[in-house]
């Protein structure tokens, strides 16, 4: 496999103020990118009041903030709570609203090449899709630091290399990348199946996306 199953009993590293919020040395991690005009404000308004009125049906309380109450749900209801919510964002992703950039298969080569110039020295890079509008990729990281770090390099260097080849300015990115540790090998090659179909789910013809299949 690309890295090691996550961990409970090992080091691991938690920010509630800065994504990835969750690291591990050497754990795989799948990680989700989106541009800035992906997903419209009101639709994330929308996603908020649904997670808040979700912790109040399925636990009986009120709920102001979501998510300061999902470390109160069950190991059950945390998954669930999750489940849905993730799908809710993939589903939509993979309509390809906004500009969609990454169409254009320059542009996709820019960030295909930046996820892949340091592998092998900081990182391990495993399967990755770059869509339209978002990115998926599976990798591991030698510390529990790097991987903040390298996010952060990677969406600052391929928006000033995007912005470049657009002649423009302005954000590209959503600062917040999603992330999540892979459990165990199961839940690994479910993703990597995930990344490799991501194209076709979304149908989009072979142009439109650019698929790297780790080991290959």
């Amino acid at each position: 496999m690309l890295g090691e199953c996550f961990d409970p009993n090992a080091p691991l590293s938690i920010s509630e103020h800065h994504r990835p919020h969750w690291s591990q040395t050497g754990a795989m991690v799948f990680i989700t990118f989106r541009t800035q005009d992906s997903i419209p404000q009101e639709t994330l308004h929308r996603w908020e009041r649904e997670k808040i009125d979700w912790i109040q049906r399925s636990t009986g309380q009120p709920s102001p903030n979501w998510r300061s109450s999902v470390s109160n749900l069950t190991d059950d209801q945390r998954r669930r709570f999750l489940r849905e919510f993730n799908r809710h964002r993939e589903a939509y992703l993979d309509t390809c609203q906004g500009q969609c950039p990454f169409r254009d298969p320059a542009l996709a080569q820019i960030v295909h090449d930046a996820l892949l110039f340091f592998h092998g020295q900081r990182y391990r890079m495993g399967d990755f899709c770059v869509m339209p509008n978002h990115v998926h990729l599976l990798a591991s990281f030698r510390s529990q630091q790097s991987l903040v770090e390298q996010c952060d390099s990677w969406l600052h260097f391929t928006a000033k290399e995007v912005n470049r080849a657009l002649s423009r300015k302005g954000k590209l990115w959503q600062q917040e990348p999603f992330d999540h540790l892979v459990r165990n090998p199961r839940q690994y090659e479910y993703l990597r199946k995930y990344i490799r179909l991501n194209g076709p789910k979304a149908n989009l013809a072979h142009s439109e996306y650019l698929y790297r299949r780790y080991g290959s």
